[in-house]
């Protein structure tokens, strides 16, 4: 039969390239009565379904699965975030500015939620989240998340994703959806070879990348896929602005390995390897010279006189595996897998100075100079996922019936490294006027040292069921229990009915959680603020520690979620494919990143803070009831014209978030304006545009392909320092559109050549007040960036 769902795959092929394994005919046919061997070797699993028979078709939830093909042999964005944002609705990036450590790795969401309530998983496995906390920056303001520019496009077979609740599936994190990035293991080799910039002539792109599929053994596979990727820096600052503001310079090194090994005529050994290193570096606010009261506050007329530029430089770590085996006993498929994930960052400052150690040489008769490089420690996050996941299909059992049941073991590791002394030391003391610590960065102190640890257990239970031919549901219940904060149980239903040939209604409902991450509960930094030229320590304070302690605050603990869907499918004709889903999304206790509280804004909570020799102190803390609710639209139509053919797809989201309730701990009654301000309210209701569509068209005649696709991103307002009670309006971001055009000739089957560009019509963002952004900058790194139009060519070779 065909279905919705089968068109809209075959659009989505049409328009972003052939995935042979999750589209092929015989894959989508396969029925649960084939051989086992069929079944345990053959069957394709998509992601929100644990049937060991399942494609798209079988799903009761919305599902997308976007093949990466296209996207790497012929598009303009080099990295996956960026081309994912231009594609899927529901999905955005946008690279940060002015946002120290957030500049150097993107981070993505899905429906407008924080980047770490969307799961990433990588051939059904979960993959780690980064070390780093988002603690400036337009998006995703202390949240954690997964690096998806660690993984190279030309390894990547598709992308699913999973538009619903499924922590009672897949465990934590899950509340906004599932990705799961599906890896090459075909035989054959291809390379590409890409550059671009953008019109400004800044932003330059090297791309180097290639894959090869080898036989090994007796009928196993090994995919490699070697990566070198040079971003380079773009400044979109006015002239006579001395600052920075663009694109991070970023140098990329990748390798991945992915394949699997027949080890019975039911049984294979499966694996998957990556690392990448990144050397990456971002300018941090301009520091001013001789004239200026930044001397001798933040610079040195010996070494700076016409004022400078410090680069945060990002020394990036990133490493991936996974082993396994799936076999059957019996009438049951096993699968045993053990999961490894590590990042780490290193900070070095250049390009910087310390003030107080300047200050210092100056008076003891020196030129006042400091040491203009350095290492300001870091942090890494290590995880090892160990899962055991058994199901079975029953063809004789209703209309068919599967179930599923497994368990995990999680432990995690999170440590933050101390940089050398010359970041942080105050070296002359309040008197002379000197800021201490690497300027643009002060380094991590060894109060700051952290080296914590979890783990976490879990079990799950999963029946899905085909009552009739026309109706499925899907019922999930999973039990989950952390060492450092307790257990939680979530569960699931979903079902979908089928009340006409080219009608198909489906809907879901759930709850989920999302555990407090190491990365919240234990980062600390110690810096030190300026006001009206007196020293302000500032501590951003662990959870348990003695000044969160002093403060009164409660251990974290998990944000829970309900998740509700309702949609369906419409195919009036083997032509055109419409679907439509309504979600609507409510997290209690979402953890946020506190204002600072000091002895002006809480007088008995300063004293106290000012006992432990803190002048202002924040901290993460559960306070927050959030609503996400919204639409996802998707319709697609494929004609001919003669031998030329035009396809035709539509992606729409419509959501918004809103904050329903503050819950200040009983210490912090009252202060609820401190604890969440307007401006760090808009963050979490429009971190991310409030909508977002993409219109595609690809026309093909004969070897020449045209692809453009343009793309609308919907409004957002941003907060101000000064707030609007002070009479100062919020930054607001008109709606933009953007338009991405290529085309692409086949020299022949095995070669392409593709040029074009990307935002050709070079938008930019709503000017705003630079006094009032977070970046210092006329707008903020908002829906699609502030680089403006770029060009691009890219060959590639299949031999």
């Amino acid at each position: 039969m065909f279905t919705p769902t089968t068109l809209r795959k075959a659009v989505l092929l049409s328009l972003y390239g052939s995935s042979a394994l999750a589209f092929a005919p015989a894959a989508l046919a396969q029925s649960a009565g084939e051989a086992a061997t069929s079944q345990a070797m053959q069957s394709i699993n998509v992601v929100g379904s644990r049937r060991a028979t399942s494609s798209a078709t079988d799903t009761v939830a919305p599902i997308d699965v976007i093949p990466m093909n296209k996207a790497a042999e012929q598009g303009g964005n080099f990295d996956l975030s960026q081309t994912l944002t231009n594609i899927s609705p529901s999905f955005n990036s946008t690279r940060q500015s002015g946002a120290d450590g957030a500049d150097l790795i993107d981070s993505a969401a899905l429906r407008g939620l924080g980047s770490d309530q969307t799961l990433v998983l990588v051939n059904g496995k979960r993959r780690h989240t980064t070390a780093l906390v988002n603690l400036f920056g337009a998006r995703n303001r202390g949240n954690t998340g997964t690096d998806m520019n660690s993984i190279p496009l030309l390894a990547i077979k598709d992308v699913q994703v999973l538009r619903d609740g499924a922590a009672a599936q897949y465990g934590s994190d899950a509340i906004a959806g599932v990705m799961d990035i599906g890896l090459k293991k075909s035989l054959g080799c291809e390379a590409v070879a890409g550059f671009s910039q953008y019109s400004a002539g800044d932003g330059k792109n090297y791309l180097t990348s290639a894959y090869c599929g080898l036989a090994i053994g007796n009928k196993g596979v090994i995919g490699i896929t070697g990566e070198y990727l040079d971003r380079g820096r773009s400044n979109r600052a006015e002239a006579g602005n001395p600052r920075i503001i663009g694109d991070t310079e970023s140098k990329n090194k990748t390798l991945y390995l992915n394949g699997e090994l027949p080890t019975s005529a039911t049984g294979k050994l499966y694996f998957t390897a990556g690392a990448q290193t990144r050397d990456a570096s971002s300018g941090a606010f301009a520091r001013a010279g001789v004239g200026s009261d930044d001397i001798p506050r933040r610079n040195s007329a010996a070494m700076y006189p016409n004022g400078y530029v410090p680069f945060i430089n990002g020394d990036i770590s990133d490493q991936y595996g996974i082993v396994g085996h799936r076999s059957q006993l019996g009438e049951w498929n096993a699968d045993v897998s053990q999961t490894y994930g590590y990042n780490k960052m290193r900070y070095n400052i250049s390009n910087t100075m310390n003030a107080s150690i300047a200050n210092q040489d100056l008076l003891a008769g020196g030129k006042g100079v400091s040491p203009g490089r350095f290492d300001a420690g870091g942090f890494s996050f290590q995880q090892l996922t160990s899962n055991v996941d058994i199901n079975r299909f029953y063809s004789d059992i209703l209309s068919g019936l599967n179930i599923a049941f497994g368990a995990e073991y999680r432990s995690e590791e999170y440590k933050i490294f101390a940089g050398e002394a010359g970041s942080y030391i105050d070296a002359d003391g309040v008197n002379f006027g000197g800021a201490p610590g690497s300027q643009g960065f002060p380094g991590f102190q060894p109060a700051d040292r952290v080296n914590a640890k979890r783990h976490s257990s879990a079990a799950y239970f999963d029946v899905e069921a085909d009552l009739t031919a026309a109706v499925k549901v899907q019922g999930a219940v999973r039990y989950e229990n952390f060492s450092d904060f307790g257990s939680t149980v979530t569960g699931k239903l979903a079902g979908s009915l089928r009340v006409a040939d080219g009608v198909l209604l489906r809907g879901s409902a759930s709850t989920g959680f999302r555990a407090p991450s190491l990365q919240q509960i234990y980062f600390s930094s110690t810096f030190t603020d300026f006001v009206s030229g007196v020293a302000t320590d500032v501590v951003l304070a662990p959870n348990g520690g003695a000044i969160a302690n002093a403060a009164g605050l409660p251990k974290l603990k998990e944000e829970k979620s309900t998740s509700f869907t309702l949609g369906g499918t419409w195919t009036p004709s083997q032509a055109i494919s419409v679907t439509a889903d309504l979600y609507n999304i409510k997290i209690k206790d979402r953890i946020v990143l506190s204002g600072r509280f000091n002895a002006d804004n809480y007088p008995a909570l300063g004293a106290r803070l000012a006992a432990l020799g803190v002048d202002q102190a924040q901290f993460f803390v559960n306070s927050v009831d959030t609503k996400t609710q919204g639409l996802d639209l998707t319709a697609s139509h494929k004609t001919n014209f003669g031998a030329n053919k035009l396809t035709t797809f539509l992606a729409l989201n419509v959501g918004k978030t809103e904050v329903t309730g503050i819950h200040a701990p009983a210490s912090l009654k009252g202060y609820e304006d401190v604890l969440l301000s307007e401006k760090e309210r808009l963050y979490i209701e429009q971190g991310g545009p409030r909508s977002k569509a993409t219109l595609g068209f690809d026309y093909v005649t004969g070897a020449l392909e045209t692809d453009l696709k343009i793309i609308h991103f919907g409004p957002q307002t941003l907060g101000t320092f000064s707030g609007s009670a002070a009479g100062v309006p919020n930054q607001h971001y008109e709606g933009k559109t953007s338009a991405d055009l290529s085309f692409t000739y086949a020299i022949n089957k095995n070669t392409k050549f593709t040029f074009g560009g990307s935002n050709i019509f070079n938008a930019k963002p709503s000017a705003q007040n630079v006094d009032e952004t977070d970046n210092g900058f006329k707008y903020e790194s908002v829906q699609f960036g502030l680089n403006g139009a770029s060009y691009f060519g890219r060959l590639w070779v299949k031999f």
